[in-house]
């Protein structure tokens, strides 16, 4: 089975009918039968921090958004450990003429173990470390 990384961006504009990418990432997301998704605990985090500031009710969606994420057998959620951080810091470290977050560190150290090549994001950092995006300006 294909393998394939969930970014942030990826799950921001799954759940959010509003947001300008949410239409591209439905129909990439429907075309994923025969793939499985991998994503981390790192990248849930941030999802729930970017809708921190939000109202009650996206809050509620988001966090019911998640639980949904954490119990489907078809997604992979790689669990945060203190090996995932120190991993994410030592290229975070190597990068510092980059503007890449922990998190996406953290993401592209689990690509790379996990020998997968895709990721689900329109973030162009990706594509410096040689990974193929899935969504394009």
């Amino acid at each position: 089975m294909k393998l394939v990384f969930a970014d942030t961006f990826y799950w921001v504009a799954l759940i959010n009918p509003g947001d300008d990418w949410h239409k591209s990432v439905l129909s990439v997301s429907r075309s994923l039968d025969q793939t499985k998704i991998v994503t981390t605990e790192e990248v849930l985090t941030e999802v729930l921090t970017f809708y921190a500031e939000s109202s009650s009710s996206m809050r509620r969606r988001t966090v019911a958004f998640v639980d949904s994420i954490l119990k489907n057998s078809g997604i992979q959620v790689v669990e945060q450990t203190h090996q995932s951080f120190q991993n994410g810091l030592a290229l975070y470290r190597q990068r510092l003429d980059k503007g890449y977050s922990l998190t996406d560190c953290i993401s592209m150290h689990t690509m790379r173990q996990l020998e997968i090549a895709g990721i689900l994001t329109h973030d162009k950092h990706f594509t410096q470390e040689g990974f193929s995006i899935a969504f394009k300006d």
